[in-house]
């Protein structure tokens, strides 16, 4: 019997949060090695493409099986799209939607109404799915504004974490890293303790962008200035595409976040900005002189980087609520506490709703976990290898790969052959 034929629309090969899930989903499926795969790649954004390296073979089969037209010609027994769910269209003889989800507490009815098209959709986060489930809205009708229905889910959702590749994050020792480009210039960074934070400066004025950016830089400056031997702050941040214009655009930023803060001497910031391949984001995570990474996020569909960086073993100071709570368990994560608002005016877009919450956190509290952590950095480390043996037990693409075969085998309907009763040869009299 033929393999089921797979195809699946997504960004595959662009440097996107959702190019990367992309591949894991992709190579999954190529690993579970049931299906007959097929690519359509897709835009993301902005972003730009050439995240996929045919030098690499597991990449390669990605590239050899791209879809050979543009459109169809047939429904596919299975039809996967990977992106946000009011793009959802059914396609196939069976349909999925695979989405990072929500990073508050509204969805948009559109996302609603296109999971509703799908057979099956698989989310990042047990916070996603919550959304989803309890979202509720009224129909009615443009012209004369009469109730005709309500919104709400009526198709399977389950969540399906994103795995880490434990083949490219995993910790190493300060002997073993290289001397690659990256390493040498972390290297001649001056101060020996430095926090880190990895993500986008999205949209929003100054705390109200939803990592949070500006005012976790505000909060960094404010907890160290003026103190001798003070820690530095190491930014892998950009706004969406990595040209000399953004990267100026960031640091003007900076500089105004700066000119706010009334001292004698501030703590040093330094910018990484472009893009980074995932070996050298084991190296920055791994870096002596990276001792913790921090996020004062307001919400997160997962929160990737974050489960990444706490596999090589190091303290993670992060907003206690949303997405990566998951696999942040606070019986060895550091969680800053807060309470959940209403999503500020200039953060909010068609996917963000204005009337939708989101987390604040308590900016002294943050403050104090940071001097903390910074003085007693040996007594986090204990939590921050329990930490990491859990992740890598329970959060690897691996396990990841496993759960979507489970679910795969639990919802998705087998292909059946249609195959002929054999009938004895019949002769005519003569």
């Amino acid at each position: 019997m033929s393999k089921p034929l797979i195809v699946i629309s997504c960004p595959i090969d662009t440097f996107s949060g959702y190019g990367a899930r992309s591949r894991d989903i992709v190579k999954a499926l190529f690993k579970i090695d049931k299906y007959d795969i097929k690519i359509i790649p897709q835009r993301w954004g902005n972003t730009p493409y050439g995240a996929l390296n045919a030098e690499i073979l597991e990449e390669k089969q990605i590239l050899d099986n791209y879809y050979p037209t543009p459109q169809l010609q047939s429904p596919p027994d299975v039809w996967i799209q990977i992106t946000v769910p009011n793009e959802f269209q059914p396609m196939g003889k069976f349909n999925i939607g695979i989405t990072a989800g929500i990073e508050t507490t509204l969805c948009n009815p559109t996302w609603l109404e296109g999971i509703n098209r799908m057979n099956l959709t698989l989310v990042s986060s047990n916070h996603a799915k919550k959304v989803f489930e309890e979202a509720k809205f009224e129909k009615r009708n443009k012209q004369t504004d009469s109730l005709e229905g309500k919104v709400e889910l009526e198709k399977p959702i389950q969540v399906l974490f994103e795995g880490a590749d434990l083949n490219k994050y995993f910790p190493i020792t300060d002997d073993d890293l290289p001397d690659d480009e990256l390493v040498l210039a972390l290297d001649e960074i001056k101060e020996n303790f430095n926090f880190l934070f990895v993500g986008h400066w999205l949209p929003g004025g100054f705390g109200e962008d939803r990592k949070n950016v500006g005012l976790m830089i505000r909060i960094f400056l404010e907890t160290f200035k003026n103190k001798k031997d003070a820690p530095g702050l190491i930014l892998k941040v950009n706004h969406g595409p990595c040209s000399v214009l953004d990267r100026e655009e960031v640091l003007k930023k900076i500089d105004a976040i700066r000119e706010q803060v009334k001292s004698t001497t501030l703590p040093n910031i330094y910018l990484l900005h472009g893009e980074l391949e995932d070996e050298q984001m084991n190296y920055l995570y791994n870096h002596p002189k990276v001792k913790a990474m921090i996020s004062f996020t307001k919400g997160e569909g997962f929160g990737r980087p974050l489960l990444e960086f706490t596999l090589a073993k190091k303290p993670l100071l992060a907003s206690g609520w949303s997405g990566h709570i998951d696999f942040l368990d606070i019986e060895f994560a550091n969680l800053i506490p807060g309470e959940v608002k209403q999503v500020e005016k200039s953060a909010t877009s068609d996917f963000i709703l204005e009337q939708s919450g989101w987390f604040n956190i308590d900016q002294g509290h943050a403050s104090k976990m940071l001097e903390d952590m910074f003085k007693n950095h040996k007594n986090y480390l204990d939590k921050a290898k329990q930490l990491a043996f859990r992740n890598k037990q329970n959060f690897s693409l691996e396990k990841m790969t496993n759960k979507l075969e489970t679910i795969f085998e639990a919802f998705v309907p087998k292909k059946v052959e249609l195959i002929l009763p054999k009938i004895d040869k019949i002769e005519l009299p003569k």
